[in-house]
């Protein structure tokens, strides 16, 4: 069911990226994407072969050659738009560690919180920062690209990990203190213009329609525009008109809301909500403790993902670069997802193994 659930919005992703590209100079992307999800479907294979535990035992290794591989991404990693994001292997293709790094967190969180010299029912001081610290040098270091987009869907894998082993409510309550209080420096030093610009323009869009709001103005119309039943494929005036830059990658959700109108998009958010439910379903039958937190992290990671892209496509959320699981333009998105995928399922295959 796992499996029929995520390929129905893969196939849904295919076609309108083949509409949204259809006259730009990404035309052709879709073909791309299927040779994308046929490596997954692959990788999901291999990965549901190899017991979960086996990767729990060498999640320290995986999780250095991670903070390796980002740092290389800061030393030789290819330029784009100002950021350092990717890594060039061979001709055209671009590999992105950020995307992997999600994988090995979630394993290092489940390995740590499941620990058995960990045993209590709610976590230390000293238990909360050593696990707020696995999360929290990658995200240093992704920041530093920099990627906030990437970097803030690390946070779910901490605060899902955080919930389950045990956090006590005061330090909760000691962290968003903490956090409100580095809110305000954050702002005003430790992010970039264009980084502010997007707040400021989430706060007031018309402020700039032609260039900083841009993209979101004319994301709500294409949303707006698609109506009740849609305007169907290949006919949406503002995806086929260009209006929306790279509707393929982060913003195909506007595409297809307009293409397929308010019914087309809450279908596509209930395929969601089956892959999510059945991916708990999962957790509470896993073996073991472990087992459970991984599932649990692969929860936090798409949801997280889903409520950030569609709420910045409707314009309940500042523009970041969060594409759209299984459903947006890219091989690393796709690649991390199915082989999360994979180990899901990896653990559900073990169920009944005391």
């Amino acid at each position: 069911m796992l499996l029929a659930f995520t390929l129905a919005i893969c196939a849904v992703g295919v076609v309108e990226i083949y509409s949204a590209t259809l006259h730009t100079k990404f035309v052709g992307a879709h073909v791309r994407q299927i040779y994308w999800i046929i490596g997954g479907i692959f990788v999901m294979f291999i990965a549901s072969r190899i017991n979960y535990q086996v990767l729990l035992e060498n999640t320290p290794w995986m999780y250095i050659v991670s903070l390796l591989s980002l740092v290389a991404v800061l030393v030789i990693g290819q330029t784009y738009l100002g950021a350092k994001r990717w890594i060039k292997i061979g001709g055209a293709t671009h590999f992105q560690p950020s995307e992997w790094v999600k994988l090995v967190l979630i394993l290092a969180m489940a390995k740590y919180l499941s620990d058995p010299n960990k045993s209590r029912e709610e976590m230390s001081f000293t238990d909360l920062l050593k696990a707020g610290a696995v999360v929290f040098i990658p995200m240093a270091l992704v920041l530093k690209q920099p990627d906030m987009g990437t970097a803030l869907t690390y946070l779910p894998i901490a605060i899902m990990g955080l919930f389950l082993g045990g956090m006590k409510l005061r330090h909760a309550a000691i962290i968003l203190l903490v956090a409100g209080v580095v809110a305000v420096p954050a702002y005003k030093w430790g992010l970039k213009g264009y980084q502010k610009d997007r707040i400021q323009t989430f706060v007031n869009p018309d402020v700039d329609p032609q260039k900083k709001g841009y993209q979101s103005i004319q994301s709500q119309i294409a949303v707006g525009s698609g109506g009740i039943w849609g305007k169907g494929t290949t006919k949406g005036s503002q995806t086929q008109g260009l209006f929306l830059p790279v509707t393929h990658t982060d913003f195909i959700f506007a595409a297809f809301s307009e293409e397929h109108g308010f019914v087309g998009a809450i279908g596509i958010i209930l395929l969601y909500f089956m892959v999510l439910m059945r991916l708990i379903h999962n957790a509470q039958t896993a073996p073991d403790r472990a087992g459970a937190f991984v599932v649990m992290g692969v929860v936090a990671i798409l949801a997280f993902h889903v409520i950030v892209n569609v709420g910045m496509v409707v314009g309940f959320m500042p523009v970041v670069g969060i594409p759209l699981p299984l459903m947006s333009y890219g091989g690393s998105s796709i690649l991390f997802m199915f082989l999360a995928l994979g180990i899901v399922m990896n653990i559900r295959m073990r169920r009944f193994v005391n």
